[in-house]
């Protein structure tokens, strides 16, 4: 499973990772950051997302933020890889 973090008052919403994502889970967010712009915003669950990260590497101010979270349930070990 993969998490898409986005640094809010690092975006300038250009939406270059809304464009490039391939199963678009993202869009402009309808609040304000604080450079005055609707910054992207994940709009899927975790499980949606493939981890391909076009959305980080499309981003020119390094905002977007692909990570890989551990699936396991609380009390199951998580699967090795």
């Amino acid at each position: 499973m993969f998490k898409v973090n986005i640094a809010r008052d690092l975006c300038k919403g250009c939406g270059l990772c809304i464009k490039f994502c391939a199963r678009k889970l993202l869009v402009l967010d309808d609040k304000l950051n604080k450079r005055g712009v609707h910054p992207a915003k994940f709009k899927g669950k975790p499980e949606d997302c493939s981890g391909c990260c076009n959305c980080a590497t499309m981003c020119p101010d390094a905002a977007v933020e692909v990570e890989e979270v551990d699936d396991a349930k609380p009390g199951k070990s998580a699967k090795s890889k």
